[in-house]
């Protein structure tokens, strides 16, 4: 029974040994030979995260690992601390700088909006014509 148990953990070894592409081929043939399988195996790589796995998981995980690599040179290592440190926050004033002109562009639309909404509240309602008064005939 323990064989039994320990299979499933053995192939997510081996797949995970093969990389990405193995898990991309099992899903493929899950669904070819039987589409619960091929659903199963999607619905696993997604929940575990193996689809975004890999060396282009993301820019901020590559630049993570590339930034504490250490080559050795103390002065060029502390230059490049120095240097990513420095471009992280350029990077945090731009992105609070955008913030701000996203902000001030909101409240320039919406204090359009209301100048809008007060100069036809104060207009006054165009008054519809008067119905001409019915005539009266006598009839002798």
């Amino acid at each position: 029974m323990s064989t039994v148990a320990t299979w499933p953990t053995q192939a997510e070894t081996w797949l995970d040994s093969k990389g990405k592409g193995a898990w991309i081929a099992a899903m493929v043939l899950g669904f070819i030979f039987f589409w619960p399988v091929g659903l199963a195996l999607l619905a696993y790589m997604i929940w575990s995260k193996r689809m975004f796995k890999g060396k282009r998981a993301g820019c901020a995980h590559r630049n993570a690992h590339i930034g504490f690599k250490s080559s050795g040179n103390t002065a060029f290592d502390a230059y490049k601390a120095e240097t990513l440190n420095r471009l992280q926050t350029e990077q945090e004033a731009f992105e609070s700088f955008l913030d701000r002109l996203r902000e001030a562009k909101d409240k320039t639309e919406f204090d359009q909006f209301m100048d809008e909404r007060g100069k036809q509240a104060q207009a006054p309602a165009p008054t519809a014509p008067a119905a001409p008064a019915p005539t009266q005939t006598v009839e002798l």
